[in-house]
């Protein structure tokens, strides 16, 4: 139990987390009934709006208690982190409102109602075990499959498969469905710009706006092993079950037949749960938001509030992301908030305004989506610096060859050191580890 005194203290911390926040993140923070949309560019405080939003409800309603928010982050460190900011201002009470990555939650779920799982032997697979499962795979393939090497790396598809495989259970797509994707897009490929030929050429017998037969070929053949890889699928599913084994997007996949068959355990969930919140949204794929939308879907006006910014995706189907968002929009659009988060704490603004110059390239964005783009009020995707750093513009610089480069970063690090910067502030990225190691070596001869 927290004594007067504590309660009042952790009042006066979340006062003054309020007064921290600008006009937009506190409209985000006080709005709390009904449906949610956060479009927050980096830097712009995502985190300490939820937190500071679970806050605002404990205090707004004594109805609902910290066991009735389920808060879903992205990674377990983004759990760490909300739970510890939340703490700071409504105390041990943080320890009792669920914030859980989507498979946590899930493994919870699971682990709660052992006896609508079946699960009680099974195990995590590990790295080792699921390569193994995938060479097996292929040593099954008679030797007409199109996926079965002959000679040369025989293990070749394997990487591929595991890939596929693992996106099929994130987004929860079935073999038929993959392959009637397939057939819309070959049935398409005639009608691109990309295979009509631009120009004639009599040698080689083709006139300008015939098809590009032997690019048309290349397509069907690599979707030809496509759908060969896809209907592998249940044969992978069933060896991973003989074997007692199941990954994390399992897990996610149990949980969604769960609560479509069992219509009382769905429902235990659904009013559990009052207030709903997802930390990076565009990053849910389509298995973690089918079943946010099982959660949310039995309130007519859901109290579901989602955080995200569609230049932030970081999955390779970036569509399919940007996707979820307009999805949640549309579908409550008659009583939808949408909060636009334009200042940024964390980057100069020459920073900004470069970032901006090359994301501006990517059409898969909210901004060019007509369905919305023209019903967000305010709806822009420019940042402005809020930070007191010196606004110096970056720089590209051109070098000779490597060795000139690394010479020149470590003359410029030097330079940094003799005018008495601290050089735990300098940083420098590289792609390749032997990079590194030549810059290393040029510093030490600096003595740094």
């Amino acid at each position: 139990m927290i004594s007067t005194k504590s309660k009042t203290q952790y009042d006066k911390k979340y006062e003054e987390e309020l007064a921290r926040l600008n006009p937009e993140q506190r409209r985000a923070v006080e709005h709390i009934d009904g449906p949610v949309m956060v479009i927050a560019g980096p830097g712009t405080g995502k985190t300490q709006i939820i937190a500071a939003r679970i806050g605002n409800i404990l205090r707004s309603d004594a109805q609902v208690a910290p066991h009735n928010i389920l808060c879903l982050t992205y990674t377990d460190q983004g759990t760490v982190a909300m739970r510890n900011r939340l703490q700071q201002f409504i105390g041990p009470t943080a320890f009792r409102v669920n914030i859980y990555t989507f498979h946590s939650f899930c493994n919870t779920v699971i682990q709660n109602n052992m006896e609508h799982f079946e699960k009680r032997e099974m195990m995590p697979v590990s790295e080792l075990e699921n390569n193994r499962l995938f060479k097996d795979l292929i040593d099954s393939l008679p030797p007409t499959h199109l996926l079965k090497r002959l000679k040369g790396d025989t293990y070749y598809e394997a990487g591929k498969l595991k890939n596929l495989f693992r996106t099929m259970k994130e987004e929860n797509w079935s073999p038929d469905f993959i392959s009637s994707q397939i057939d819309a897009y070959l049935d398409d490929l005639p009608l691109r710009d990309e295979y009509i030929y631009k120009t004639s050429n009599s040698k080689y017998g083709y006139k300008k706006g015939d098809l590009n037969k032997k690019k048309i070929e290349e397509q069907k053949v690599r979707m030809e092993n496509l759908r060969a890889a896809a209907h592998l699928f249940p044969q992978y599913t069933k060896m991973m079950k003989e074997q007692g084994r199941y990954d994390y997007s399992d897990m996610i996949l149990w949980v969604l037949n769960a609560f479509k068959t069992n219509e009382s355990l769905l429902r235990n969930y659904q009013e559990w749960y009052q207030y709903f919140l997802v930390d990076e949204y565009q990053d849910t794929s389509g298995a973690q938001n089918e079943l946010l939308q099982l959660l949310i879907d039995y309130w007519e006006k859901p109290n579901a509030f989602v955080v995200g910014d569609d230049d932030q995706c970081i999955y390779e189907f970036q569509g399919a992301r940007v996707k979820n968002m307009t999805h949640f929009f549309e579908k409550h659009e008659k009583d939808i908030e949408v909060v636009v988060l334009k200042e940024n704490y964390r980057s100069s603004q020459s920073i900004l305004d470069a970032a901006k110059a090359v994301i501006d390239h990517n059409r898969q964005r909210l901004i060019n989506e007509p369905a919305i783009s023209g019903k967000i009020k305010g709806l822009s995707k420019t940042l402005i610096s809020q930070t007191s750093f010196e606004n110096i513009s970056p720089a590209i610089i051109s070098y000779y060859n490597p060795k000139h480069e690394d010479a020149s970063i470590a003359e410029a690090i030097y330079q940094l050191k003799e005018k008495g910067i601290n050089l735990n502030e300098v940083a420098i990225i590289y792609a390749k580890h032997a990079q590194a190691e030549n810059i290393i070596q040029l510093l030490e001869k600096k003595d740094i």
